[in-house]
């Protein structure tokens, strides 16, 4: 059985409801895997949740593919479409029971992006960002700025400014070079 799938109007892929059943428990996770693997973030799109570090785990349980994700942050407005797109991409691979759980633990680290992700970022003009940091018991609430070690992701001169703690995103902020004078977004560690 084939069945066509209201995606968009170019988008004639179909999925095949009949080959899961076929699949020994090891192919429908290796098959779930790469369907999930080829979904990006809306936010970020160069970047697929595997190397945002959001996708978590692919397992079967009771016979359905289940997923987890985790968000960048806690209200990350994002979520949604990662949700929805990743239910899509395993329904395309055959999985029209697949269900998707949000998972708020371990809490999301930017320490989590891939090194392969770092340099999508890069290559995207988005200056990646560097070690989270570490803190054990109560950290200190600071109305200043965050210092962070940037360098210009087009020039790679360290003579760099924050113009705003937050860019397109709540998870990136702004800077400008002094030296080429370009703006740029950075991924703030988290």
């Amino acid at each position: 059985m084939t069945a066509m799938l209201e995606t968009s109007p170019t988008d004639t892929r179909t999925a095949d409801m009949d080959t899961r059943t076929t699949d020994t428990a090891a192919e429908a996770i290796d098959r779930a895997w790469a369907a999930a693997e080829r979904v990006t973030d809306p936010e970020m799109p160069m970047l697929t949740l595997l190397d945002l570090g959001v996708l978590r785990d692919v397992t079967i349980e009771d016979g359905h593919v289940v997923t987890i994700i985790t968000p960048t942050y806690s209200g990350c407005p994002a979520m949604a479409t990662m949700r929805d797109d990743l239910q899509r991409e395993l329904l395309l691979a055959g999985f029209p029971d697949a269900e998707v759980r949000v998972s708020l633990t371990p809490a999301w680290t930017s320490d989590w992006i891939t090194e392969r992700g770092k340099k999508a970022l890069k290559d995207a003009g988005i200056s990646p960002p560097g070690a989270a940091p570490r803190n054990s018991g109560p950290v200190a609430l600071t109305l200043m700025p965050t210092r962070r070690a940037v360098t210009c992701v087009l020039c790679g001169s360290d003579d760099v400014r924050l113009s705003s703690e937050f860019g397109a995103t709540a998870c990136k902020a702004m800077y400008q070079c002094n030296v080429c004078l370009e703006p740029f977004d950075h991924v703030k560690e988290i």
